[in-house]
């Protein structure tokens, strides 16, 4: 006998869990700062001052180990764990920084380093001979140490490419490039969109590819997702890259059109790709004219399915006006389906949202904007961060309607029910259309109107 229970679906993995040849990786130096590096088989990898090591040494290795450099090897350094820090009576009130504080000179320092002599050794005699080091407080040791650390550490971590992560690192790096979208407000962005497995969705995306990243990462390889760029090949998302996603996450997920194909009646002008097999003269006349169909067909079948419609969502993140995309793009968004604006700047929001509420299309625009705030998290020294950033933007959500009266009943419940009037029967035929009119009119009378009709019968 069957069972009727059905075996549940594997689950596949977004990106590998090793570092793989070929992919981005960041790595978090000791200073706080995020590099991101390629990691190439048989090649060698530059991190600054901190030196070079081989890549071969960092494939197939998980993420989030900590490694030091020693002669363009990599060691694996063993997790350091917090410890309580014992306060004392110690202040530092007295304590003088002046020149003759430390009286190791760089010269010195160059020397040790040049001869192999670990970071730690080095920090050792540098506290050793520091003058004031024992009249400061504990927090100021473990601060001390931390900055010498930075200083002469040759070390780094691997960062996992998650959405956060990698929403962080280009944040910090480069805030313009993904129009200062920080993690919270994506977060907020892909749930008011309801992006999940199996969607289709339509996104304008001009940071540099951080929402469709954060799109094709929860949907999981189902689905569709299109974009709409200015390039007419396919747009180059560097976010997309930093995330390293398995191939089945983006092909046959991800199509692109530009503003020019988008539009219905706009005509693309194609190079003839069908030619008569006695005119192809080489396999490499041959091979690029089916290259060319590939490309002719693809765009033909995705402007097909755009203008079909009914997707689930529209996403929007771009520099331009946000009043003619909708305007160009929301007619092929579904019934209920989510509308999603952001923008680095509350006034541009705050007019289309004027121009949204003259229209009887949109359901409820509103505009909400999020705030983060970061804490230290160390034994007895949690508190919020001295530094924060401004702002990360602001968030236009609203669903799309038909405005159809007829498509629902629900105007004919608003008004009053009237008395129900007699009607004295007649012996004149009543016509095949009179009586539809009739029906018609019997179901919007009221459930009074019905008892009336019921009393009448019985008498």
């Amino acid at each position: 006998m069957a069972s009727s229970s059905t075996s549940p679906q594997p689950v596949l993995e977004s990106r590998s869990p090793v570092i793989e040849a070929g992919d981005l990786v960041l790595l978090k130096i000791p200073n706080g700062d995020i590099k991101g590096v390629k990691v190439e088989k048989d090649s060698t990898v530059t991190i600054g001052r901190l030196g070079s090591f081989y890549a071969n040494e960092l494939i197939n290795q998980p993420y989030g180990l900590a490694f030091e450099i020693v002669n363009k090897r990599l060691k694996v350094v063993p997790p350091r764990t917090l410890r309580e820090v014992e306060d004392t009576d110690a202040t530092n009130e007295l304590i003088n920084d002046g020149e003759f504080v430390q009286p190791l000179t760089i010269e010195e320092i160059q020397k040790f380093k040049a001869t192999g002599v670990h970071v730690s050794e080095i920090i050792k005699k540098q506290i050793e001979q520091h003058a004031n080091y024992s009249l400061k407080t504990e927090y100021s040791k473990e601060k001390y140490k931390k900055r010498k650390e930075a200083k002469y550490s040759k070390s780094f971590t691997t960062i996992e490419p998650t959405l956060f992560n990698v929403c962080d690192y280009w944040f910090n790096k480069d805030q313009a490039r993904i129009r200062d979208l920080r993690t919270d407000s994506l977060s907020q962005l892909l749930n008011l969109a309801n992006i999940r497995p199996g969607g289709r969705y339509i996104a304008v995306d001009d940071a540099s590819g951080l929402v469709v990243a954060g799109i094709l990462e929860r949907m999981g390889g189902q689905g569709r997702l299109m974009t709409i760029c200015d390039t007419d090949s396919p747009p180059a998302y560097p976010v997309v890259a930093n995330m390293n996603f398995r191939p089945y996450l983006v092909s046959g997920v991800l199509v692109s059109l530009n503003w020019a194909t988008s539009e219905e009646g706009y005509v693309p002008i194609i190079p003839p790709s069908d030619i008569p097999q006695d005119q192809i003269r080489s396999e490499r006349q041959k091979s690029r004219l089916n290259k060319r169909k590939a490309v002719t067909n693809l765009v033909t079948n995705t402007r097909e399915e755009l203008f079909n419609g009914e997707f689930d969502s529209l996403i929007v993140a771009s520099q331009y006006d946000p009043w003619s995309i909708l305007q160009r793009l929301v007619p092929y968004v579904s019934g209920s389906g989510s509308i999603v604006v952001y923008s680095p700047q509350i006034q541009i929001l705050t007019d289309l949202q004027t121009q949204m509420r003259a229209t009887t299309q949109y359901l409820s625009p509103n505009i909400t904007e999020t705030w983060l705030r970061r804490y230290q998290v160390l034994p007895g020294r949690t508190h919020p961060t001295m530094n924060t950033s401004g702002s990360g933007g602001y968030l236009l959500h609203a669903l799309k309607i038909y405005d159809d009266p007829n498509a629902s009943s629900v105007l004919m419940h608003r008004h009053k029910p009237k008395k129900a009037k007699l009607v004295e029967p007649t012996s004149e035929v009543v016509s095949e259309a009179d009586d539809t009119s009739s029906k018609e009119k019997v179901v919007g009378t009221s459930a009074d109107m019905i008892m009336l009709d019921v009393g009448k019968e019985a008498q």
